[in-house]
């Protein structure tokens, strides 16, 4: 008899397991939100290169003091890059060879997309005032 009670529960316990399984909203969201952050501390900016119309976190930014300021170096996987220089009138950044024209807009809180040579660059930045400045 015990053996057939054993049965039972064996037999119970493995019908439990395949019951549904139900997603825990809370756990999963944490988890994204954690390789978001990991992914955003990898160093790696959003970008769009010329031609393309998605942004992806495939570019790098290399920042250097100079005698006009902060210089951002913002490479591309391919190889390519940019060179922007901080300002500090307002304007957020401005093409650092000047060769082109950097446009800034301004898109979110604390983030400005900067157009330059038909590329694209999401940066974070302390945004003052309302008006988008272009350089």
């Amino acid at each position: 008899m015990s053996t057939r009670i054993s049965s039972l529960v064996l037999l119970a316990l493995s019908l439990a397991a395949c019951g549904e399984q139900r997603t825990d909203h809370a756990t999963l969201a944490k988890v994204e939100a954690e390789q978001r952050q990991a992914r955003d501390d990898s160093g790696n900016i959003v970008c769009a290169p010329r031609g393309s119309a998605d942004f992806a976190r495939t570019c790098t930014v290399d920042r250097s003091e100079t005698d006009a300021g902060l210089v951002l170096t913002v490479r591309h996987p391919d190889g390519a890059f940019h060179r922007l220089l901080v300002t500090k009138d307002g304007r957020g950044v401005i093409a650092a060879d000047g060769a082109e024209t950097a446009v800034v807009t301004i898109i979110a809180n604390g983030e400005i997309e900067v157009a330059l040579g038909g590329d694209r660059y999401r940066l974070p930045a302390t945004v003052k005032g309302k008006a988008a400045a272009a350089s």
